[in-house]
């Protein structure tokens, strides 16, 4: 298979209609469990940010916004192994109740990574919500997601801020590409 995208429209996967129904229930059980207290949630660059973005608007309580650059794909389809901090943290997290949210989780080792990362930091607890997750992929067997949107098969999707090559983030659903 070639690196080279054929640019066409992807195929539609989860359409916007069914993303936005999940991230409120998603949204609904992170405040049934924080209920009013603080939360620092930490949008990993840069695939997460829609995501993030919807999510949070369905918080009901404090919410103190964080951003982590990491980077595993480079322009790859797959992930290279090796993770990349592209951007820091801003603010201190010791004692702090923390959610990370991840757009894909398919090896699980980026998220991993994040979280060892994140605890040497002294946060009062972690947690972890991601959009999709490809169990199939799923290398990072102890890893646990607190909150999942959807089990996807390993298959290479794009939209709604994941790409490919910097390329079809904006898609509102989540779609299909053949590379």
């Amino acid at each position: 298979m070639s690196d080279e995208v054929k640019f066409y429209e992807p195929t539609v996967y989860i359409p916007e209609a069914e993303i936005k129904t999940r991230v409120r229930e998603l949204a609904e059980k992170i405040n049934e469990e924080f209920g009013g207290s603080e939360l620092t949630v930490i949008c990993t660059l840069k695939g997460s940010i829609v995501f993030f973005a919807d999510l949070i608007r369905h918080l009901n309580m404090p919410v103190v916004c964080e951003f982590l650059g990491m980077s595993s794909y480079g322009n790859h389809t797959t992930s290279t192994g090796e993770v990349k901090v592209t951007l820091d943290l801003n603010e201190p997290l010791i004692g702090k109740n923390v959610l990370v949210v991840e757009d894909i989780v398919d090896s699980g080792l980026t998220l991993n990574y994040v979280i060892e990362y994140l605890k040497v930091r002294k946060p009062a607890s972690v947690k972890t919500a991601a959009l999709l997750l490809k169990p199939d992929a799923l290398k990072a067997h102890q890893l646990q997601i607190d909150y999942v949107g959807f089990q996807i098969p390993n298959k290479f999707v794009v939209g709604y801020g994941l790409d490919y090559a910097e390329k079809f983030r904006g898609l509102p659903y989540i779609g299909v590409i053949e590379t």
